[in-house]
């Protein structure tokens, strides 16, 4: 698959002007609240038309200003995933699914029914109402519905912002496993820094309504550069761990991640299981020697890859510890007096308060 777009839209004082594109697996659109990501969507989706422009899938032209082409949204083909479920709540979940099945010309229906369901975990489901489902779950029927309706494309608009930190933990697995096994390109819209560099193998940044960013997701989310535009919280990066033990005595569980062992305040998940930490950069400092006599527990071993100054008084560092990335924001000062530089092994402190459990797969900082 591949989706070819070029387009320009003036909405009040806001104008959109974005080309990029794009292949199979997971593209994320990614930017700010504001950046234009859902307008974009909309205009793939064939809910507005642009002022001009060009949108085309595997060389099926969508949209084509100059040529006077517009297919209306229910020839496109482009299954759409809301940030609610939008179900039908008079029907069961075995009912909303087939609905988009239904509209799949016969000859074009590929996907199968008991295939999707197994896919996303729906078979307990089938004989409920909507009303007796989780946010999760309704999201996964949402998903299952669009799948079986055979896109050649599937939108998905923010799907997990509606959901508290354990359902979006239930979620994004399946996700994945949509992304990895269904063979239906997706492209997804988000702010999440975690969902992206989680879900996505390809990357557009947008800044008010403008690509400033394309290309692979990891090389991307690494630049420092870019990481003013890339969210709306702090900054900060997730690490997937695995629980080593616990010290039930001082109320702590030791996990391992970044090359080192980091010790977290409570007794966390089972021993031998995943786990993934959300480490502020603020709360990272940095030694160029090996720390010693310190009340800190979580040292990790790395070095600096990138570097970055943002303003007159700040500076970022990215770090690569055995592959794992810390990201550490210092003074600008504290750089200068370090003789900090590209290329140069140091140490990364985390306070073991700097984290709490939070309910999913996640541990992120107080």
């Amino acid at each position: 698959m591949s989706l070819d777009l070029s387009v320009q839209q003036r909405l009040g004082g806001f104008t959109l002007d974005v080309a990029f594109q794009a292949g199979a697996g997971l593209t994320a659109l990614f930017g700010r609240s504001g950046s234009g990501k859902t307008s974009l969507v909309n205009l793939v989706a064939g809910l507005a038309k642009p002022d001009a422009g060009r949108i085309a899938i595997d060389g099926r032209v969508l949209c084509d200003t100059k040529a006077r082409c517009f297919v209306p949204p229910h020839r496109r083909r482009i299954g759409y995933v809301f940030q609610d479920a939008r179900l039908f709540p008079h029907l069961t979940v075995r009912q909303n699914l087939l609905f988009g099945h239904w509209f799949a010309p016969r000859a074009e229906r590929r996907a199968d029914f008991g295939g999707v369901v197994d896919l996303l975990g729906l078979a307990p489901l089938l004989a409920r109402r909507p009303t007796h489902l989780s946010g999760g779950e309704k999201q996964r029927v949402a998903i299952g519905r669009a799948l079986l309706a055979s896109p050649r494309l599937l939108l998905m608009d923010e799907p997990l912002a509606a959901l508290d930190d354990q359902r979006k933990g239930e979620i994004i697995p399946f996700i994945e496993r949509l992304r990895d096994e269904a063979g239906v390109p997706i492209l997804y819209v988000s702010h999440s820094v975690s969902e992206v560099r989680r879900l996505a193998s390809h990357l557009v940044m947008l800044a008010e309504g403008r690509v400033v960013a394309d290309g692979p997701a990891q090389a991307i989310m690494d630049r420092l550069d870019l990481f003013p535009l890339a969210a709306d919280h702090e900054p900060g990066r997730e690490i997937d761990g695995r629980v080593l033990s616990h010290d039930a005595p001082h109320g702590l569980t030791a996990v391992a991640l970044a090359g080192s062992t980091f010790h977290l305040p409570g007794i966390v998940g089972p021993v031998g299981g995943a786990m993934r930490l959300r480490v502020r950069a603020r709360d990272v400092m940095i030694a160029t020697r090996e720390p010693v006599g310190l009340s800190a527990l979580n040292i990790a071993k790395g070095r600096i890859i990138a570097m970055e100054f943002p303003d007159a008084t700040g500076a970022d560092l990215l770090l690569d510890c055995a592959d794992d990335r810390l990201l550490a924001r210092i003074t600008r000062r504290s750089a200068e007096e370090l003789g900090l530089r590209m290329g140069q092994e140091v140490f990364a402190i985390v306070k073991s308060v700097s984290f709490r459990r939070v309910e999913g797969d996640a541990v992120r900082p107080e």
